[in-house]
């Protein structure tokens, strides 16, 4: 395939750890979207009052500091699981995948940039100008759920090309990675400079351990607790030891290995995460006591508009407009087969910002029960049109994607190496209609 096309298709490596982690974070999404809904009802039906007790309800040692709610242990505990495997995926794409050549990692690293900011712009104008706005919450639309957008893949979207669901990972990634140095730097407070420079002697710690190829988790477990606790007590949002401690992790194989540190610990928690932490994470953050107010007026605030805006309308344009312009900056063309309108299916599909962006509201309005209301039914509200709007260009689309699946996943000589690796490139990649 000629160097100047983009959203080529991955190599044969690269296309088999692709698969494997979006059929955890496909079958993680449609348990996501079971424990919101739950959570919604449960919050609203005459038990609402004991959903909240569940959710605000005390638990941990107090003389460590840790008796919290299961909320915050839900928030602070269970997310970190789930960024410490973004930490491994996105050490993974820019060491082997995606990100892992400039030439290549240019149209989807401005792609998720635009995605990020251009929510966030939209975001504050909005705020700026509407009487009661609140610029607090300027960070929420900026993260893309790649789980919840899987879940609506797997309905609307089966045959999507792989080189498609390479780009969606990427920008999920990159835009976590964006989301938790904006929780990192502007929803952390009251920094303790020992405490953290406890949690960079852990961090120093594991690198050693992985630079000389010590295995042991008798090691490795204490060793990342520890390091969950200095930075937590730090002052920074614990799950950011999440991400420093899965980028740390060796994704090269030695010698002698058929897995690198990285692989094997992703197949271990990427499970766990995708089907036990994150569903938890939502059935205690999406459940909005709406029996008081109704949907109707914690959608008309500046904040929920704001957000609306930013996840529908901010992604897509940031995602689309920045794909696009580096495209031409660089003389590159999409790769044959593949049609503008499928990456503003896949723009739309990353405005559904669900997991960091309810964690985002929660840190943003801590302690204004009505902003915080306005803020998640209006994260749901956005992920629920942006998805409806992604399934119908998605379905407009359906012909295509099964005539390139068809080709992409052939196997003539049954050697379970599709055909389109060992043959020419003209073959393998119909032209869009």
């Amino acid at each position: 395939m000629a160097n100047n096309d983009i959203l080529s298709r991955p190599s044969l490596g690269e296309r088999g750890w692709l698969a494997s982690q979006l059929r955890d974070e496909t079958m993680g999404g449609a348990i996501l979207l079971f424990a919101a809904i739950g959570a919604l009802i449960w919050a609203n039906s005459p038990w609402g009052d004991s959903y909240f007790d569940l959710v605000h309800y005390k638990i941990g040692p107090a003389e460590l500091g840790l008796n919290l709610s299961l909320g915050v242990w839900a928030a602070d505990a269970l997310l970190a699981i789930f960024f410490f495997v973004v930490g491994l995926e996105l050490k993974h794409e820019l060491v082997l995948g995606s990100l892992s050549k400039p030439a290549q990692a240019i149209v989807p690293a401005a792609a998720a940039l635009g995605g990020m900011l251009v929510p966030a712009l939209f975001y504050v104008a909005v705020n700026a100008t509407l009487a009661d706005g609140s610029l607090q919450g300027w960070g929420i639309p900026m993260a893309t759920d790649i789980a919840f957008a899987l879940a609506v893949l797997a309905i609307f979207g089966r045959k999507l090309p792989v080189a498609l669901r390479a780009f969606l990972l990427t920008l999920a990634v990159v835009d976590d990675l964006g989301a938790i140095s904006v929780i990192a730097i502007f929803y952390s407070d009251k920094f303790a400079m020992l405490w953290f420079a406890g949690f960079l002697a852990t961090m120093l710690a594991y690198w050693l351990l992985q630079k000389y190829r010590i295995s042991s988790p008798i090691l490795f477990i204490p060793l990342v607790l520890i390091g969950w606790y200095f930075c937590y007590k730090s002052g920074v949002h614990a799950t950011v030891a999440g991400v420093a401690f899965g980028f740390l992790t060796r994704v090269r194989t030695d010698p002698g290995e058929t897995e690198s540190p990285a692989d094997k610990l992703i197949h271990t928690i990427h499970p766990i995460s995708a089907g036990l932490a994150v569903p938890i994470f939502a059935l205690f953050a999406a459940g909005v006591d709406l029996r008081a107010t109704g949907v109707i007026e914690p959608l008309q605030s500046p904040i929920a508009i704001g957000i609306m805006v930013g996840l529908v309308l901010g992604k897509p344009i940031g995602i689309v407009g920045m794909a696009w312009f580096m495209a031409r900056f660089t003389r590159a063309s999409l790769s044959p087969g593949i049609a503008w309108r499928d990456v503003m299916a896949v723009g739309v599909l990353a405005g559904v910002g669900f997991t960091v962006a309810l964690l985002i509201s929660e840190l943003g309005y801590p302690d204004n029960a009505f902003n915080l209301e306005s803020a998640k039914i209006s994260v749901l509200v956005a992920s629920v049109v942006a998805a409806a709007i992604a399934a119908v260009i998605l379905l407009s689309r359906s012909r295509q994607y099964a005539r390139m699946a068809e080709i992409e996943e052939a196997d003539l000589n049954h050697d379970d190496i599709p055909d389109v690796y060992q043959q020419g490139d003209a073959e393998s990649n119909p032209e869009p209609r």
